[in-house]
């Protein structure tokens, strides 16, 4: 997936619940195979890029980090997670590689916008040798924009 935008959505903080407590936007299904990076988040900058700040005036709603594992090593099979629920009896820590859910607190940056809609866009970026690079290693199912009252 790499760099990620989104379609617009409602902004809640201007459409509906402008009184919400706290804002989260929550990442679901989150690949954690390859390599470490930073993803950073903005609202409403589609051009934002590597270079962007990360500060109010570039919209940046906050960050989540991955540490990943960059690569599989081991039998065959060993770096397969296993498919469907588990036994309620099953005692054992989930697989290493069960894809995560990662959450950014975004109230302030919310409620910064003055627009109705809202538009996200994930940066992953990685240091390099060479200084930070982005990398196309974002992967994720889905996300959602959840508000408290």
């Amino acid at each position: 997936m790499g760099l990620f935008k989104s379609k617009s959505i409602d902004n809640p903080a201007r459409t509906g619940q402008p009184d919400f407590q706290r804002a989260d936007l929550v990442f679901y299904g989150v690949d954690h195979s390859g390599p470490s990076y930073e993803a950073r988040v903005y609202f409403n900058n589609p051009d934002a890029d590597l270079r962007t700040p990360r500060d109010a005036a570039a919209h940046f709603a906050g960050s989540f980090t991955i540490f990943g594992h960059a690569g599989c090593a081991g039998d065959a099979g060993h770096c397969e997670v296993p498919a469907g629920p588990r036994d309620p009896f099953d005692r054992r820590p989930p697989h290493p590689l069960t894809p995560q859910t990662k959450t950014v607190i975004v109230t302030d940056a919310l409620r910064l916008l003055d627009d109705e809609e809202l538009q996200i866009t994930v940066v992953p970026v990685r240091p390099g040798r060479e200084g930070a690079e982005v990398v196309d290693t974002l992967k994720f199912d889905r996300f959602s924009l959840l508000t408290y009252s």
